[in-house]
């Protein structure tokens, strides 16, 4: 089944001699349940493809249907609910909040869910123990590893069982080992049925996904 369909994408910055075209003509499909890796160079149109997935940067034309809905015709607030019921997001620099603790942290898309603390809390220690961090929950983020607060991103973003997971660069900041441990965490969210969008600038974890889509100078192959 069709999770993602996205029809003749085109993002566009700026007006007149300094408007930058980022996507060119992008149409694609990604199958529930699939792992697809997305290559290209900097600057090549990788991260605005994987925005405009995740519903955070509106396209200059076409359409975009995920999940049986036109995302791209929703109102700001029902869009910003679609997201956050539906799409995880995994990001190179982590964004952790340093004054909370890794739950707290976790708990953070928990915010507008109308839920006792007692509950929110239960779930972002599930999530915590799912990446194998449960044992570290009180601790701040200035008191773990690089590797490990990648874990605790990857936390955040499943903690609401969203269906898609789009992570971009997740390994960037990491070392071969680690990075590879977090390329294995991708992998055993995916055997679990989570639909995984990955930009990556590595061949060797590319080629751990059930297939690639490469962009250059916004176009897509």
């Amino acid at each position: 089944m069709k999770l993602i369909e996205a029809e003749h994408i085109v993002k566009q910055y700026g007006r007149g001699d300094a408007m930058v075209t980022a996507l060119r003509e992008a149409s694609f499909a990604v199958e529930e349940g699939e792992f697809v890796a997305v290559m290209g160079e900097s600057g090549s149109g990788k991260s605005t493809l994987l925005s405009v997935i995740g519903t955070l940067n509106t396209p200059t034309s076409g359409k975009l249907t995920m999940d049986n809905t036109d995302v791209y015709t929703l109102g700001q607030d029902e869009r910003a609910d679609f997201r956050r019921k539906s799409i995880g997001f995994v990001f190179q620099n982590f964004h952790l909040i340093p004054y909370l603790t890794l739950a707290e942290n976790v708990m953070l898309p928990l915010a507008t869910v109308k839920e006792k603390r007692i509950k929110k809390r239960a779930k972002a220690l599930e999530a915590l123990a799912q990446v194998g961090l449960s044992k570290k929950a009180g601790r701040l983020p200035s008191q773990i590893s690089g590797g490990e607060q990648e874990r605790v991103a990857i936390a955040r973003a499943i903690v609401n069982r969203p269906p898609i997971l789009l992570a971009d660069e997740p390994t960037g900041n990491l070392d071969s080992k680690t990075g590879k441990e977090i390329l294995g965490l991708l992998k055993a969210l995916n055997d679990d049925v989570m639909t995984i969008i990955m930009v990556t600038h590595s061949p060797e974890y590319a080629a751990h996904a059930h297939r690639v889509l490469r962009v250059t100078d916004g176009v897509l192959a």
